[in-house]
């Protein structure tokens, strides 16, 4: 696990302060009024930044706080290589001695990264190769935002947290509302991220929480090898020092993921390699939503818990609302999972119990070698130190595999 130093600071261009390897003795704070504002960068390695807060290689014995107001505004870099961040906080290689909270209001903005290798944040907050002695929060607004990432190895973030290679020793917390905004990512690479969490090679000294608002809106990711994730929480190969939990709200929302390999997660909560010293609560709310994953080797995941080669030092639980939603994934090696709880080569010490509902809802696997499961819960090569219940309720719903070489589960307990 690394435990990683970094320090971010630097509010860029418009109403921006900027820090580089600075030490300073006291709080960051950014409450800059970019309404109906425009900020462009066009050519190669571009950096547009509008009410943002970055700190980079630097420390800072104090709280960071983004407090800026980017109504109407937009925010566009073009060409490669580019970084466009709209209402956001931004630390690599920091070290801050309090903590970070991300209050923007980006509401009917729009973040826009053109090109290839393009980062496009609205409403985030990003946390690489820093240590942060505080919490992390993000309670930013992006209601009918637009934020866009075209061409290749792109990332599309709106309403997001995102911690890597970091610590944080305290919670990490999002609660952005993201109603009827849209967050795309075209081309090879991409990773789209609305209204989640993700945590990957970290550590955090207190719970992981997904609150996020995401009713009505929309996150694409168009291409190969794609991650496109609505409402979710993710966890990778980190130790957290509490619970987890995601209580996302993502009714009438649809997450779509097309090309090759791809992922596509709504509220959803996914473990792999990891440590978690509390439980795992899944509430999600997805009535009426798609989530699409299309093209070969997919995995589309809706109202769901996955825990993969993990210890969970007490319960699983999963009691998503999944009622007249879609989930589908259509190619080849697909896993299609709605309602459901899936534990693979980990250690709970506790209960597994699955209660979601999913009436009238469709869970459907279109190809060769796919698995689809509703409202069931799996156990493989795993150890439960307690009880195993499966309370799902599926009334008049349907789970469909069509090929050759397909498993379809619905309403099941299966151990193998």
């Amino acid at each position: 696990m690394k435990k990683s130093m970094v320090v971010t600071i630097a509010v860029l261009l418009n109403a921006a302060v900027c820090y580089a390897q600075s030490d300073i003795r006291g709080s960051v704070n950014n409450n800059s009024n970019n309404q109906g504002a425009a900020n462009v960068s066009v050519g190669d390695y571009n950096n547009a930044n509008m009410g943002t807060t970055g700190v980079s290689n630097s420390r800072v014995n104090g709280y960071v706080g983004n407090y800026s107001n980017n109504q109407g505004a937009a925010n566009v870099a073009v060409g490669a290589g580019n970084n466009a961040s709209s209402g956001s906080t931004n630390l690599n290689n920091a070290n801050v001695n309090g903590y970070v909270g991300n209050y923007s209001n980006n509401q009917g903005s729009a973040n826009i990264a053109v090109g290839s290798g393009n980062n496009a944040n609205t409403g985030s907050v990003n946390v690489n190769n820093a240590t942060i002695n505080g919490s992390v929060n993000n309670n930013s607004y992006n209601q009918g935002s637009a934020n866009v990432a075209v061409g290749t190895g792109n990332n599309a973030n709106v309403g997001s947290v995102n911690v890597n290679n970091a610590n944080v020793n305290g919670y990490v917390g999002n609660y952005s509302n993201n109603q009827g905004a849209a967050n795309v990512a075209v081309g090879a690479g991409n990773k789209a991220s609305m209204g989640s969490t993700n945590v990957n090679n970290s550590n955090v000294n207190g719970y992981v929480y997904n609150g996020s608002n995401n009713q009505g809106a929309a996150n694409i990711a168009v291409g190969d090898n794609n991650r496109a994730s609505l409402g979710s929480t993710n966890i990778r190969n980190s130790n957290v020092g509490g619970g987890v939990y995601n209580y996302s709200n993502n009714q009438g929302a649809a997450n779509v993921a097309v090309g090759n390999n791809n992922s596509a997660r709504m509220g959803s909560t996914n473990i792999g390699g990891s440590n978690v010293n509390g439980y795992v609560d899944n509430y999600s709310n997805n009535q009426g939503a798609a989530n699409i994953a299309v093209g070969s080797g997919n995995q589309a995941s809706m109202g769901s818990t996955s825990v993969t080669g993990s210890n969970i030092n007490g319960g699983v639980y999963n009691n998503s609302y999944n009622q007249g939603a879609a989930n589908v994934a259509v190619g080849t090696g697909n896993q299609a999972s709605m309602g459901s709880t899936d534990i693979h080569n980990a250690t709970v010490n506790g209960y597994v119990d699955n209660s979601s509902n999913n009436q009238g809802a469709a869970n459907v696997a279109v190809g060769f070698g796919n698995h689809a499961n509703m409202g069931s819960v799996e156990v493989q090569n795993a150890t439960v130190n307690g009880s195993v219940s499966n309370n799902s309720n599926n009334q008049g719903a349907a789970n469909v595999a069509v090929g050759f070489g397909n498993t379809a589960n619905m309403g099941s307990v299966v151990v193998k």
